[in-house]
């Protein structure tokens, strides 16, 4: 259990704890869950980086990194179908990251299961996750502001579309980066019997 390792453990005991915040109703709620959720994001940064300067890339962080990552923006994106102003379709957002993260993670299964092979994520795994990253933390300041600014009907209903878009960007990231995880790792599946 290195120092990545434990960035990745502790980023996975975080997430049901910003997910809490998501959910409680106080004001503020959301600026805590924004600043549980940016530290959380940041042990994503440095724990590989740490691993990589160090020399000590194990298995167990290829396997686990991955994991952890989609606990935490799949804990974002199900509070977002809890938001009662809404963003525009959160439920394809969801079933769109779903379906891709079932699939990938599919594979990499049979891949350990039949090759004895831990596939790391490859760049544009990387970018979706990045981009899931920015769109959560713009989409929770945004549900911040509105909480706590309130009066401002129009500017929220703008800032509420803003966030669609970036959370729409990223899912169509999402979505590319699965099939050309799908398509870079067919072997397996081809093998799979």
């Amino acid at each position: 259990m290195n120092l990545p390792n434990k960035l990745t453990v502790a980023r996975i005991i975080a997430t049901p704890v910003f997910l809490l915040f998501m959910m409680l109703d106080f004001k503020g709620h959301y600026v805590v869950a924004l600043v549980i959720f940016i530290a959380a994001a940041l042990t994503d940064l440095f724990d590989g980086k740490i691993a990589r300067k160090r020399g000590i890339v194990t298995d167990f962080g290829k396997f686990l990194d991955p994991v952890a990552d989609k606990m935490l923006t799949t804990a974002a994106f199900l509070a977002f179908l809890n938001e009662k102003d809404g963003f525009f379709g959160m439920v394809w957002i969801v079933f769109i990251v779903l379906l891709r993260e079932f699939l990938v993670t599919s594979v990499r299964l049979v891949a350990a299961s039949s090759g004895g092979k831990v596939i790391a994520a490859n760049i544009w795994g990387k970018a979706k996750t990045v981009s899931q990253m920015v769109a959560i933390i713009f989409t929770i300041t945004v549900m911040a502001f509105v909480g706590l600014f309130p009066a401002f009907p129009v500017l929220n209903a703008i800032l509420y579309v803003s966030a669609s878009v970036a959370l729409w960007i990223s899912t169509v990231l999402c979505a590319v980066s699965g099939a050309v995880y799908l398509v870079q790792n067919g072997e397996f599946i081809k093998s799979a019997k």
